[in-house]
């Protein structure tokens, strides 16, 4: 567990299960159309896990949830095998029929507070930030931890614009209590920088995902991290 995860509430925000959920610091994000090789999502998120990924959001917007479904109970499989948590994005009700670990919402999602109302105790929420506001404004609703980003510059992230940078990610780290993940065009190279911030952990897609070695990707990323990879077969 994090440092982050264990820290005491500064803010008076509602009680949430940050201290006893927000276990994993490489949180990997699904993105299907950008890996490389003809390889399936399956297969390369397995690689992921089996170099260290701690938790993954399913991420495909353009899924139904007719579709979306089968693939979320697919990778709860997998992940529970390799011992790392599964969240859906937006979709509680997919999370819910899955069997997942949580949801991960954005700004056109249900409220935080909707969500505890329609799950149970131990069901992970985390939240898109954009902003230290949002940070802020999505902890003081319960969430167990955010992503904070585009840090750097991401051609996947440019529709939210320019990338925030290292100052506001250390304000939001410093003046938040909950997990913050940092996201957008994180990579070996910065993820030092990223920790010294305060960041909790680093959200990725491309870097690991779409790597032609997913594994190695991952191993890397959680040597940097101080994490091991998880032992397949464990739950």
């Amino acid at each position: 567990m994090t440092a982050a995860a264990e820290r005491p509430g500064r803010s008076g925000r509602p009680a949430s299960n940050a201290a006893a959920a927000v276990d994993f610091s490489l949180y990997l994000v699904t993105g299907r159309r950008g890996i490389p090789g003809g390889r399936g999502l399956l297969d390369a998120v397995r690689e992921a896990l089996e170099g260290g990924v701690g938790a993954v959001q399913l991420r495909e917007k353009d899924l139904p949830p007719r579709d979306l479904l089968p693939l979320a109970l697919e990778l709860r499989d997998l992940t529970r095998r390799h011992g790392a948590r599964l969240l859906v994005n937006d979709r509680v009700d997919v999370a819910l029929a899955a069997g997942a670990d949580g949801v991960h919402l954005a700004a056109t999602s249900l409220p935080v507070a909707a969500v505890r109302r329609i799950t149970g105790p131990g069901f992970l929420v985390g939240v898109s930030t954009h902003s230290v506001a949002e940070v802020l404004e999505a902890e003081a609703a319960g969430a167990d931890f955010v992503t904070f980003g585009p840090v750097y510059p991401t051609p996947s992230k440019a529709r939210y614009g320019p990338p925030v940078g290292l100052g506001p990610l250390r304000e939001a780290c410093r003046r938040a209590a909950l997990p913050v993940f940092a996201l957008g065009g994180v990579k070996a190279a910065n993820v030092a920088e990223v920790l010294e911030a305060g960041a909790a952990g680093v959200a990725l897609i491309s870097a690991v995902l779409w790597a032609p070695r997913p594994a190695e990707a991952a191993r890397a990323f959680a040597r940097l991290l101080g994490d091991r990879p998880a032992p397949t077969g464990s739950s």
